[in-house]
């Protein structure tokens, strides 16, 4: 298994302060190894395995602790010199109470305290609340494709389209390296796709209707990147004989968002330079739980490659949106700072009709901001200081990877 170097460079500096740690990121993307990770780091300083403390809450080992109580009284029992200690505490939400536990860790005792979790609204609720200003995150992504290139050991000039095509058909998921063949790695993507649904999503928020649930899903996963409306959906399941409230949906996209198993897309005003609030767009956060369930998801190449730019942008560190202009839309406005940055995605620039498209679509940005198209062309089209740049190459740009390093 790589190291994970891009993340734990942005954690090191908070290893031995007392701020809590929180790492979430969508079930099995690497939380666990990333934590074994630092651990090591910390034993490399010369940290004793006494003073350090790990806690899996889906391992059965620790089944006995069943509330914040117990939970709080397994730590004081570990805690038994004046040294400081180093909690890491995997998949704590499903200890009730969690947050007032660690808050009271914290308070009595000497602790560097790392926690994560499989749901995106960790740090919001009662940890907020008894937490606030006392909390540093991370989000974590499955493997990007600098990293995928790298766990396969290959040469920059070994990279070829048929590598991005894999990455874009299979995803990131970081156990999905360990199978051996096509069909192992359906195996291992449907039962993470099914255990995400059923019990981070169903059985969690308490979902009755599961059947409509589900169908939401798969509309959701057989269509990334498309502009999502609710009166449409709702429109939909009243052709099926079935009345859906907009409110229900909006519930269940929360809890498929929360789950991290697809990312929201807002619409942004890049003349008004504001967020808006419908036409939401909706993006897998790792491609290949798309791929198991759509039989015809490889056909959707623009869509897909769109979908991987989309992660890459979001694994950089930028808050990305959709744009809206006048007349159209750009595919992705990536802010980080004070900075902007607009990107088009298209699979190939087949011919001059689609070359005009995709570079016309930046004439009603009225500001001098960094602009992209990229695509699968080798060829370089670039033009009007708009930058066309190929899609592997822009991947392999990533600081996430050796490449990106290089």
């Amino acid at each position: 298994m790589i190291k994970r170097e891009y993340y734990l460079s942005k954690i090191r500096d908070f290893y031995h302060l007392d701020l809590i740690k929180v790492i979430t990121g969508i079930r099995r993307c690497g939380k666990s190894v990333l934590l074994a990770q630092i651990m090591e780091e910390l034993r490399e300083q010369g940290i004793s395995e006494e003073q350090i403390l790990y806690l899996n809450f889906e391992d059965y080992d620790y089944s006995f602790i069943r509330s914040g109580k117990d939970l709080h009284e397994y730590v004081k029992g570990k805690i038994v010199t004046g040294k400081k200690y180093y909690l890491f505490f995997d998949e704590i939400q499903t200890v009730p109470e969690f947050e007032r536990v660690v808050n009271s860790i914290r308070i009595k005792f000497d602790t560097s305290i790392f926690i994560t979790g499989s749901n995106g609204k960790l740090l919001s609720g009662e940890l907020a609340t008894y937490l606030s200003g006392r909390t540093v995150s991370f989000r974590m992504y499955p493997f990007s494709f600098s990293e995928v290139c790298e766990i396969r050991a290959l040469d920059r000039e070994a990279v070829t389209d048929e590598v991005l095509l894999d990455y874009m058909n299979w995803g990131g998921m970081p156990q999905r390296f360990q199978m051996e063949n096509e069909e192992q790695t359906k195996t291992f993507l449907r039962d993470l796709f099914d255990t995400i649904v059923l019990r981070d999503i169903v059985q969690r928020s308490g979902i009755k209707d599961i059947d409509l649930f589900n169908q939401l899903v798969e509309y959701l996963v057989c269509n990334p990147s498309q502009t999502f409306s609710a009166q449409a959906v709702t429109d939909y399941f009243l052709s099926e004989n079935r009345k859906v409230s907009k409110e229900t949906i909006y519930n269940y996209l929360e809890y498929i968002t929360s789950s991290m198993i697809m990312e929201r897309a807002s619409r942004y005003d890049i003349r008004g330079k504001r967020i808006l609030t419908k036409m939401d767009k909706f993006y897998l956060t790792d491609m290949g739980l798309g791929r198991i369930r759509n039989s015809i998801f490889k056909l959707e190449m623009g869509a897909m490659l769109e979908n991987v730019i989309y992660n890459e942008l979001l694994v950089r560190g930028y808050d990305v949106y959709v744009g809206k202009t006048r007349k159209g839309e750009i595919d992705f406005v990536a802010v980080q700072g004070q900075q902007k940055e607009y990107y088009q995605v298209a699979y190939y620039l087949y011919d001059q009709k689609v070359i005009d498209r995709e570079f016309q679509a930046f004439r009603e940005i009225p500001d001098n901001y960094p602009k992209y198209v990229i695509s699968f062309d080798k060829m370089d089209f670039s033009r009007d200081g708009i930058i066309h740049k190929n899609a592997i190459r822009f991947l392999l740009e990533s600081k996430c990877g050796s490449f990106g390093r290089l």
